[in-house]
């Protein structure tokens, strides 16, 4: 047999697209061709099978070898093809039956020696492998996170070796197991925070309704300090859920971490992160912080020192939870379903508006630092609050405040009321969100008069009106009172 056709999955985004690894010898000078568009570590492949067959005890055949990934158009990057590339050129030259082929996926690196090494995306591969009914074989350091795919046929192979002699029916591979339960997070508590009440009630509200928090305030007054406390009162992650923060975990750069599976995300980027780190891209689009974040806690600390283009940029991920990257050549989609949380001082110096008097920036000064940040982007940030530094007579000796498991136990109850409503308060349609709020007369002329004296848009009015909503979930009430709707405007700030 001078043929062998291999089964293997490329990654495309967060899919795992089909791959078939043709292998072919024929007669000719020897050598080894790798086309069907494959980047600089694919085509270097040739260099790593040779070694790692002829490491392994096989004969690496000495006769024209031609390998082609289809489909030719999609890129092919990294060294996920080796054990695949390696396997049809054994069964194409003989050196291991081909029964294995059509019911098994080949997916991972080899070193020189024969061992398998883990690549990205083997958790979105596993869950292509079971739709596709296929077992898939990766190697013991993917085996977790590939398990994690309920009903997939994973196998463990350490050495290409144990591979041929398998599929020789003289070993088992062993099955991949899936990890015992969600790992249990270490997240500050809230009782931590000294003070801050209007702060701590609107992190309360925005952990309920999924909104946006953009925090004011000069240096060391706790803004920091409350993003890291949100996680802590959010609720835990579906299966779900869990399992697409996995798979975007799998394919990015830093790999699926088995001590953070099943827990929220927090990200927190530095001020000079490019548009391209924030939302993704790149030859071959990677995600970006946006997309880390999904179904998380994405954290933006001086916000007005970051670049005004990247900022922009979250403009259409915060309204649609998706981010879509375009190059000449592909595009891809990525989830980005995050809570934004913000933070700023209130002038270039951070002490405008402090009893000490410090701040000597000029009003032009501050109108410039604050202009960094556009309308449109405040638009669509539902709270708004201030945090003032605390005393220090306040810091020692103070009443502690609520910990963050009875917050938590208030936010679970208003979520599940915002279940029945099929999702969270932050993305209630508009058409839906008059019927949800209730309001009578007097509120909608309430509403109405406090929106043209302040000024809102029309997307400022109806995000007053899902925070307002959120507000009456917390107090367990059906219809949104007045009383919701002066607290949520004043978040509007």
């Amino acid at each position: 047999m001078a043929l062998a056709t291999v089964h293997s999955r490329a990654l495309d985004g967060l899919h795992a697209t089909a791959v078939a690894v043709e292998v072919n010898l024929s007669p000719g000078l020897p050598g080894m061709t790798i086309v069907g568009l494959p980047e600089a570590a694919v085509r270097e492949a040739k260099d790593r099978v040779r070694a790692a067959v002829q490491n392994s005890g096989f004969e690496f055949p000495a006769r024209r070898i031609t390998v082609n990934l289809a489909p030719a158009d999609l890129p092919k990057e990294g060294g996920r093809f080796d054990l695949a590339i390696a396997v049809g050129i054994l069964v194409a030259n003989g050196q291991a039956p081909g029964e294995w082929l059509d019911n098994h996926e080949f997916i991972g690196e080899l070193s020189l020696s024969g061992a398998l090494r883990p690549v990205r995306g083997c958790l979105p591969a596993a869950l292509q492998a079971v739709k596709a009914n296929r077992g898939l074989i990766v190697a013991p350091d993917n085996g977790a996170e590939a398990a994690l795919a309920r009903q997939a046929k994973v196998s463990l192979a350490p050495h290409l070796l144990d591979v041929a002699r398998a599929m020789r029916g003289e070993g088992e591979l062993e099955p991949a197991t899936a990890l015992p339960g969600k790992a249990v997070a270490s997240i500050p508590d809230l009782a931590d925070v000294q003070g801050q009440h209007q702060a701590r009630r609107a992190l309360e509200i925005a952990a309920a309704g999924g909104h946006s928090l953009l925090m004011f305030g000069p240096p060391g007054s706790g803004k920091s300090m409350l993003a890291a406390r949100l996680p802590g009162i959010l609720p835990p992650l579906t299966d779900a859920e869990a399992l697409e923060v996995a798979a975007v975990q799998s394919i990015s750069r830093e790999g699926f971490d088995a001590a953070r599976w099943g827990q929220r995300p927090y990200r927190g980027p530095h001020h000079t992160a490019s548009g391209v780190a924030l939302v993704g891209g790149g030859g071959n689009p990677a995600p970006g912080e946006i997309t880390l974040a999904h179904q998380g806690v994405l954290f933006l600390d001086e916000l007005p020192e970051f670049d005004r283009r990247a900022l922009e940029v979250l403009r259409e991920p915060l309204e649609n939870g998706r981010i879509t990257i375009s190059r000449a050549a592909r595009q891809v989609d990525f989830p980005a379903k995050f809570q934004l949380v913000a933070a700023m001082n209130p002038c270039p110096c951070g002490y405008l508006g402090d009893a000490s008097g410090r701040c000597h920036c000029s009003p032009d000064q501050v109108a410039r630092y604050r202009g960094r940040v556009s309308g449109p982007l405040l638009d669509r940030i539902d709270l708004r609050i201030e945090v003032p530094r605390v005393p220090a007579e306040a810091l020692s000796g103070g009443t502690p405040g609520e910990t963050s498991e009875l917050v938590a136990k208030r936010v679970a109850v208003a979520r599940d009321a915002q279940s029945a409503r099929g999702c969270l308060n932050a993305a209630l349609p508009g058409a839906e969100l008059e019927a949800a709020c209730g309001l009578d007369d007097a509120g909608r002329q309430f509403v109405t008069q406090a929106s043209e004296r302040i000024g809102l848009s029309a997307r400022g009015y109806h995000r007053v009106l899902r925070v307002a909503r959120t507000i009456a979930d917390l107090q367990c009430t059906n219809v949104v009172q007045n009383a919701h709707l002066a607290e949520a405007i004043g978040y509007r700030r």
